[in-house]
């Protein structure tokens, strides 16, 4: 019952981010977009769901449980923006986010391992800041600029977020071994990038 529950916040969580995806492919500016875009993790924060790329900063600070929940977590997400991505494609708006996601994707696609990978790094250091924000921070608006930030930086700066991805990857329709490859060590930066702050604020605190 209890991986029950967290595959179904996962589902969720990727459900949300798949949103906020569909909204950025929707919009012709790009910081409008990315925006926007955060309407995803402020769904995740403030309903409680379970993001990878947010549940992985603090996997050294909890139990076993939570280490082995995580890759239910990331199948729950790849679930979950598969689902945003169906739902989509019943509409009339479709096509043209089809097009738009086949671009994105395959810019990712075409770029070289080494650089996904530190994109991933990158766009988690970012998440960590957003979701940390949204927990120690006490007022509400700290709390919501934090997720905003946090989320219009990782996009304008043209990080990688594997939720995100995975959901640019399924409107796009355009899994393939390399696409999955791709996600496999953009979710490895995500785990390097969202460790990366927690870890060097733990050494300063001595």
């Amino acid at each position: 019952m209890k991986w029950l529950k967290v595959f179904a916040g996962s589902v969720l969580a990727g459900l949300a981010i798949g949103l906020g995806g569909l909204v950025y492919l929707s919009v012709e500016s790009k910081v409008l977009g990315a925006f926007l875009f955060s309407v995803g993790l402020f769904t995740v924060c403030t309903m409680g769901l379970s993001l990878f790329t947010g549940k992985v900063c603090y996997v050294f600070s909890e139990d076993r449980s939570y280490a082995l929940s995580l890759p239910v977590i990331w199948l729950g997400n790849l679930a979950g923006t598969g689902l945003t991505s169906l739902f989509a494609s019943l509409t009339r708006a479709y096509p043209a986010l089809q097009e738009k996601a086949l671009a994105l994707s395959q810019v990712k696609t075409g770029d070289s391992l080494s650089s996904l990978f530190f994109l991933g790094v990158l766009c988690n250091v970012f998440i960590y800041i957003a979701v940390d924000g949204y927990r120690s921070i006490p007022q509400e608006i700290g709390k919501y600029l934090a997720i905003v930030f946090g989320v219009m930086a990782f996009i304008l700066s043209g990080t990688e977020h594997c939720v995100a991805d995975m959901f640019y990857f399924w409107m796009a329709g355009a899994w393939n071994l390399r696409a999955v490859l791709c996600i496999l060590v953009i979710t490895l930066g995500n785990c390097a990038g969202g460790v990366l702050l927690p870890t060097l604020r733990k050494i300063q605190q001595g």
